[in-house]
């Protein structure tokens, strides 16, 4: 499952960050790494951006970048 694709309201974990060169770099430093918490807060209306929450603070990413973020459910860990 991707970042993408988690519900609403749901909380995950991070398994691994995809992407290559500058864009991997930069989900990284807005603290996206493995192993960190992730809970999906809010969905545009459109779809596309996705507000997320992480270490203590809201982050808005787009739909694209968060298809290279791959997540671990509760129920799959």
């Amino acid at each position: 499952m991707t970042l993408e694709e988690l519900p609403i309201g749901q909380t995950a974990t991070i398994k691994s960050v995809g992407g290559e060169g500058a864009l991997r770099c930069r989900l990284l430093d807005m603290g996206l790494i493995p192993r960190t918490k992730v809970e999906v807060c809010k969905v545009a209306p459109m779809g596309d951006p996705i507000e997320i929450r992480l270490r203590g603070y809201e982050l808005t990413i787009r739909k694209e970048d968060a298809k290279k973020i791959e997540m671990i459910t509760e129920a799959e860990s």
